[in-house]
C-alpha cells in the first residue's frame, strides 16, 4: 500500500518476517513485498503445508506494542458473520526483541487485488458490478449489528475537533452509534471480488460511518463518489448519515493539517459547505 521505508527499518521488519515465517512453518512465496504506513506493517504470500497464505506482521515501539489494534484481526475473526467477506486469520504470534514489539498474523490469501495499492484514494473509477455494491451493503449492514464494545471513534474526540476543524458551530453528540470497519477505503476492499481487508481499527463509531469515510476518499472521482451515495443511500441520505460524514470531514481535515490528503482538502470542504 505504501512505499518501502528508510533502509534500517526495512532491514529489521523484512528480518523478523523471515524468523516468524519459519515459526509458523510458513516459507515466502516470491519476491512482493506489501508495505504499510512508515514500514509500521510488512506483508507477503507465503507457502504452508495447508496451502497459500499470506504472511503480515506489524510492528510498534514495545511500550505501545498490543492492546486494541493488536487484537482487532483475532477479534474480527470470532465475532464477524458470515456476510462479511474478508480474509480468514488462521493463526498468530507475538513477540518483543530490543525495543520493538511484534505482532504476526497467517491469513487465506486473497489473490484478488485491492482497487487501490498506493493509497486510500480513489483516483480513477473503478469497474464494479451490482454484486460487488450489494455485496459491499449487506456487509455494512452485518457489521453495524455485531455487539462490541470496541471503539472506533470516541464521542470525547469529537467534541473538540468537529468545531476546530468544520470551523462552524455544530451539535457534536452522536445522534446513533453502531459498529464500523473503522477504515473503509479503497485500499482495503478488493474488486471484482469484494474482501473487506484490514480489521486492526474495528469498533462503535457513528452510525453510516463506514459508507461516509468510504465516500470521502471518492471525491477526487466525483462519478464514483455519486454512486456510493446511490448504492449507499439508505445509510448516507439520513440525519445520521450527514453526521457521519461530518464526523469523517473533521478527522480528514485534521489529517490536511499534518500535511496528508492535501489534495482532498477543497473536495472535502466544498462537501461541507453542501452538508452545513
Amino acid at each position: 500500500m505504501y512505499s518501502e521505508p528508510e533502509p534500517k527499518t526495512a532491514e529489521r521488519m523484512r528480518e523478523a518476517h523471515a524468523t516468524v515465517a519459519t515459526m509458523l512453518g510458513a516459507t515466502a512465496n516470491g519476491s512482493h513485498e506489501s508495505w504499510g504506513w512508515r514500514g509500521r506493517t510488512l506483508s507477503r504470500p507465503v507457502t504452508t503445508a495447508s496451502g497459500e497464505g499470506w504472511l503480515r506482521l506489524v510492528s510498534a515501539p514495545a511500550e505501545k506494542a498490543g492492546g486494541k489494534l493488536w487484537e482487532g484481526p483475532q477479534e474480527a475473526e470470532r465475532l464477524m458473520p458470515p456476510a462479511v467477506p474478508r480474509a480468514r486469520l488462521r493463526g498468530r504470534h507475538t513477540w518483543t526483541e530490543d525495543q520493538h514489539g511484534y505482532l504476526a498474523e497467517l491469513y487465506d490469501r486473497i489473490t484478488v487485488p485491492a482497487i487501490t495499492t498506493h493509497e486510500p484514494t480513489l483516483r480513477k473509477a473503478p469497474d464494479l458490478d451490482d454484486a460487488w455494491w450489494n455485496g459491499l451493503s449487506t456487509a455494512l449492514d452485518a457489521i453495524a449489528a455485531v455487539p462490541s464494545n470496541r471503539v472506533a471513534v470516541r464521542q470525547e474526540y469529537l467534541d473538540r475537533a468537529m468545531p476546530e476543524f468544520l470551523g462552524t458551530p455544530v451539535d457534536t453528540k452522536v445522534p446513533a452509534w453502531t459498529t464500523a470497519h473503522g477504515d473503509l477505503h479503497w485500499a482495503n476492499l478488493t474488486g471484482p471480488t469484494l474482501t473487506i481487508l484490514d480489521w486492526e481499527g474495528w469498533g462503535t463509531a457513528p452510525a453510516g460511518y463506514d459508507a461516509a469515510l468510504l465516500h470521502s476518499y471518492s471525491l477526487l472521482v466525483p462519478d464514483t463518489a455519486t454512486e456510493v451515495r446511490q448504492r449507499l443511500g439508505h445509510i448516507l441520505d439520513t440525519p445520521v448519515g450527514r453526521f457521519a460524514e461530518l464526523v469523517v470531514i473533521t478527522e480528514l481535515l485534521q489529517t490536511v493539517s499534518r500535511g496528508d490528503n492535501l489534495d482532498l482538502n477543497g473536495p472535502l470542504r466544498a462537501r461541507l459547505s453542501e452538508l452545513t
